[in-house]
């Protein structure tokens, strides 16, 4: 009976402590703010979730984080990174999933750990054997300094990106790179098999991509013979044209675009058209 007591006393007393968190956490904010940021990547897309601290007047690395020593990246629980599709890690292939991302912080190299265990309080459960990946990057220093703890992406292309951890003056840059050509090439052949074919979107990836030109021309003369007045089209078919080497045929289909564009006071298209011209005559 006593033990029996002695249980119940323990859940009351959890139950009681748990719904006092909830409830401390519904009427006052956390000291760190919490973030999520998804940013679209390729066909695929990356989502980091993460509590900010502020600086504070504090020395922060080799101060309030030693050197050397595993760190959450950020405050609260462990900063997470989930993938939707693979996506390549300074060189280093990673499935698709939800990791928890640690640092070790260091004066001239900080080494950037994946951890299997994604869900997990801070670093004091952190265990090396769950590690996905490790690998070492070199911080750069910030002129300005940063208040407050920030994860962000910059220089996103369909292809690349990195990611960017910064506090106090140090920068930490993360590139990471996808490969959706494949995917997407095989995408836009099971579309052309539908009724509503993606005739626009097709061109204009074969032709930023530098894919079969003589294709992406091919859906441009549809294009263009769907609306003979659409400045866009024109466009596209001149620039694919150029692309080709044909500069008298992008020269003229580059004039009727700007013709068009003039007609309709669509300032962009004259300016962009005007361009192809540039180039045509050179």
């Amino acid at each position: 009976m006593k033990l029996i007591f002695k249980t119940l006393s323990i859940a009351l007393a959890f139950a009681l402590c748990s719904q006092f968190s909830q409830a401390q956490t519904e009427i006052t904010p956390r000291p760190s703010s919490n973030q999520s940021i998804t940013q679209a990547f390729g066909l695929s897309q990356v989502t980091i979730t993460y509590s900010r601290p502020n600086r504070n007047g504090r020395k922060i690395f080799g101060g309030l984080q030693p050197y050397g020593e595993v760190w959450r990246t950020g405050a609260n629980e462990a900063t997470t990174i989930q993938f939707k599709d693979e996506v390549n890690v300074d060189g280093h292939q990673v499935p698709a999933g939800k990791y928890a991302l640690f640092t070790i912080p260091g004066k001239d190299e900080w080494t950037i750990i994946l951890n299997k265990t994604a869900n997990q309080w801070g670093a004091y459960s952190y265990k090396q054997a769950d590690d996905l990946l490790r690998f070492t990057v070199k911080p750069q220093t910030l002129k300005s300094t940063v208040e407050t703890f920030t994860i962000q992406f910059e220089n996103v292309s369909e292809t690349a990106m990195q990611l960017h951890l910064m506090w106090e003056n140090t920068d930490i840059s993360i590139p990471m790179t996808i490969d959706d050509d494949a995917r997407i090439l095989a995408n836009i052949e099971n579309a052309m098999q539908g009724e509503k074919k993606p005739y626009y979107a097709a061109m204009e990836y074969y032709y930023e991509h530098n894919k079969d030109l003589a294709k992406a021309l091919e859906w441009a003369n549809i294009l263009e013979k769907s609306d003979m007045k659409a400045t866009y089209y024109k466009l596209w078919k001149a620039r694919i044209q150029l692309k080709m080497g044909d500069k008298a045929g992008a020269m003229a289909t580059a004039t009727q675009g700007l013709e068009l564009a003039k007609a309709s006071h669509n300032d962009e298209y004259v300016r962009l058209n005007e361009a192809v011209l540039k180039a045509a005559s050179k």
